[in-house]
């Protein structure tokens, strides 16, 4: 029988989807800064169009 209070280590645990929602915030937000500061989309900046 497993312990309750050892905490999930993989899968989708509260602190993994916290951890990864935060990061995705951080990331979405460094997107528009750089975007406002080039002029440029990070499509053109990977020169993709």
């Amino acid at each position: 029988m497993q312990d309750q209070n050892i905490e999930q280590k993989f899968g989708f645990t509260r602190s993994a989807e916290l951890l990864n929602g935060r990061l995705a915030m951080i990331g979405f937000i460094s997107g528009i800064i750089v975007e406002y500061l080039t002029g440029h989309g990070i499509l053109q900046q990977l020169g993709i169009m």
